[in-house]
């Protein structure tokens, strides 16, 4: 797994809301971008009676407790003035996780070698759900594994990145262990500085 280079903040997401949650990532995008770090999904759920979830992470991938307490109380404020959900609701703003959301293209390059689930808004070759291990990205196509070559004997896939319409990481010992990681590699960083 690489660090995402700093210039890569600013990376848009090709992988975006709809309807209400669009609206809202409208709304704190910016703001989670002043405080140095990068959107990854809004959802707005029935949870609790009406929660939304924001997902951020640092550009290098990172995300800390205090990062969240940041985002939190600049995002609040400003979802209050916009008023975007017309009910009251919970707040919840966390890290992507470890068997995260893939939105940008960095994600499919940092993640490559590691096992996803992926849903095509336009089918390919017939299908729109895939399962295997990212190859790599290549232009506007990353590449996807299959782990049982089907009938057909085609086991990888050239998918186009733009009609992705969701993907996210399937939670591996491989994943575990790379995620571990990276956290102690950024540890180590953040102790240096």
């Amino acid at each position: 797994m690489s660090e995402i280079e700093a210039s890569d903040a600013a990376e848009p997401r090709i992988v975006t809301e709809t309807g209400l949650d669009a609206r809202v990532a409208a709304i704190v995008e910016p703001v989670v971008a002043e405080l140095g770090c990068r959107l990854v999904r809004v959802k707005v759920t029935s949870q609790n009676g009406c929660t939304l979830q924001i997902m951020a992470e640092r550009p290098d991938g990172t995300m800390t407790v205090e990062d969240c307490e940041r985002i939190s109380r600049a995002v609040s404020p400003v979802l209050d003035v916009e008023d975007p959900i017309d009910q009251a609701y919970h707040l919840e703003v966390s890290s992507p996780g470890i068997d995260r959301p893939l939105v940008r293209r960095s994600d499919f390059e940092r993640w490559a070698g590691h096992l996803a689930k992926v849903e095509m808004a336009v089918p390919h070759e017939g299908r729109k759900r895939f399962r295997g291990v990212i190859t790599g990205v290549d232009g506007d196509r990353f590449g996807l594994r299959l782990p049982d070559v089907p009938k057909d004997g085609v086991d990888t896939f050239a998918l186009l990145l733009d009609d992705v319409a969701e993907a996210r990481l399937v939670l591996t010992d491989d994943l575990i262990a790379a995620a571990l990681k990276a956290d102690k590699a950024a540890a180590a960083e953040e102790t240096e500085d």
